[in-house]
């Protein structure tokens, strides 16, 4: 029997550990095995100065995986968020520096992802969206207050709306913009800027200048998805979804 292909690849080539979303066909959205993979690697890497957040394909990660999702209980949505808002403290409060490395769509939980990193690095063509409070979802929004602002993260998340690359640099949401063609020399100049102080040093600067809001965020998540009715929110908002991609071609023929 063939083993299932794998959706993340976790690469450690010396100090530089490398996680790559690959399912490219779902636009890399999170399924829960992916999510728990993550948690695992970065409660047992050893010896990392500098940890790289990328995407094969197309899109660097396009969310929360909403397969199966007819077949889900408000309980198991609940349990996910949860396992995914833990998920995005490990990145943030992560003892090494790391590095997210974005093309194409970028939403929900995977802009949070993003959002999460050190340095933050989008294509010219990547958009940002964070489509939760939607259904009502506290995910992440703390963190990108933190990260652009009050004004910002309100202007974002009060329509949700999508960002181009340029607007998330001039934001904060994005600390700078490299073509693809251009990330090997940059994971080289920051791999040695992340070895630039004793191990010991990096880890304790990194939790000094981190805000520790972390029950507060886990909190926010199961208070929002702990309301009855999370899945019909969530069903509702993929029917206007939908719905809004079967208008485009008649509203805008030549788009």
């Amino acid at each position: 029997m063939t083993a299932p292909a794998p959706k993340l690849l976790v690469d450690q080539h010396e100090d530089v550990l490398t996680l790559t979303f690959d399912t490219p066909t779902k636009a890399n959205a999170l399924a829960p095995d992916v999510v728990e993979q993550m948690i695992d690697t970065l409660d047992t890497a050893q010896g990392v100065r500098l940890a790289v957040l990328r995407g094969n394909g197309r899109n660097f990660c396009a969310g929360f995986d909403l397969s199966g999702l007819e077949d889900m209980s408000d309980g198991d949505l609940l349990w996910r968020f949860v396992r995914i808002e833990m998920l995005l403290q490990k990145v943030h409060k992560a003892p090494f520096p790391t590095l997210a490395l974005a093309q194409g769509q970028v939403v929900g939980a995977g802009a949070d992802l993003f959002a999460a990193c050190w340095k933050r690095i989008a294509t010219q063509d990547t958009r940002f969206r964070m489509p939760g409070w939607n259904f009502e979802l506290a995910l992440g929004t703390r963190r990108l207050a933190q990260l652009i602002g009050m004004d910002g993260a309100r202007d974002m998340l009060i329509d949700t709306r999508a960002v181009s690359a340029p607007e998330a640099v001039s934001l904060g949401l994005a600390t700078d913009i490299a073509e693809p063609a251009d990330w090997p020399a940059l994971i080289d100049r920051l791999a040695a800027r992340a070895r630039s102080l004793p191990d010991g040093a990096t880890r304790d600067m990194l939790r000094l200048t981190s805000p520790d809001t972390d029950d507060l965020d886990l909190a926010a998540v199961v208070r929002t998805a702990g309301r009855p009715g999370l899945k019909d929110r969530i069903l509702a908002y993929r029917r206007r979804m939908e719905a809004k991609s079967k208008e485009k071609p008649a509203a805008s023929p030549a788009g």
